[in-house]
């Protein structure tokens, strides 16, 4: 059991019996009051963000078990994203859309992320920082203001759009932040 106190950033715990990541604490003193403590979780079932207020003196925490395993992203059919362990392509696991977030914009086929597990259940996915993505669609490149650096919606082939540089053209192959959705750098270019 771990206590108000111990609660730092990135710690797992458990709340109304959900995996929670605490996200920011702050303990707070306000005179001739008890001690509070105001924390920012994330629930990893749902993906909604809670504020709670606890008592230092009186409240204790279990830790939430999450264990993270290897997992390559097979394929997605009516709203259900299918993954298998990278060495037993038989061992296939669903996340429904909703448990995805944003991460579902990135996903590739055969792309190895990070999985969550709670009780033997994928809860969510975390992808590699930075990923290699071929560009399938890219307006011609415009000659003119360029002065701020210019750039362009262009469309990867996991199908988000995001940001690039004029000169990256259609079947480049780009490096993209999977984390902040930008570009970094032109790793191909097409023939």
């Amino acid at each position: 059991m771990l206590t108000v106190n111990e609660l730092q950033k990135d710690t797992l715990i458990l709340i109304d019996g959900q995996p929670c990541k605490v996200l920011e604490i702050q303990h707070k003193k306000v005179a001739r009051q008890a001690a509070t403590a105001e924390a920012k979780l994330r629930n990893l079932i749902t993906g909604s963000t809670i504020t709670r207020s606890f008592n230092p003196s009186a409240d204790r925490f279990e830790e939430a078990e999450v264990i993270k395993e290897p997992l390559l992203f097979v394929y997605e059919n009516r709203g259900k994203y299918v993954f298998c362990k990278p060495d037993n392509k038989g061992e296939r696991y669903e996340l429904e859309e909703g448990n995805l977030g944003d991460e579902k914009l990135f996903l590739k086929p055969n792309l190895e992320i990070s999985a969550h597990f709670f009780k033997g259940n994928i809860i969510s996915v975390e992808l590699p920082i930075k990923v290699e993505y071929r560009v399938v669609e890219a307006p011609p490149n415009v000659r003119g203001n360029t002065v701020s650096g210019g750039t362009k919606q262009v469309k990867i082939e996991s199908g988000a759009t995001i940001s690039a540089p004029l000169f990256i053209e259609e079947n480049d192959t780009i490096r993209v932040n999977t984390q902040k959705k930008e570009y970094v750098e032109r790793v191909k270019k097409s023939k």
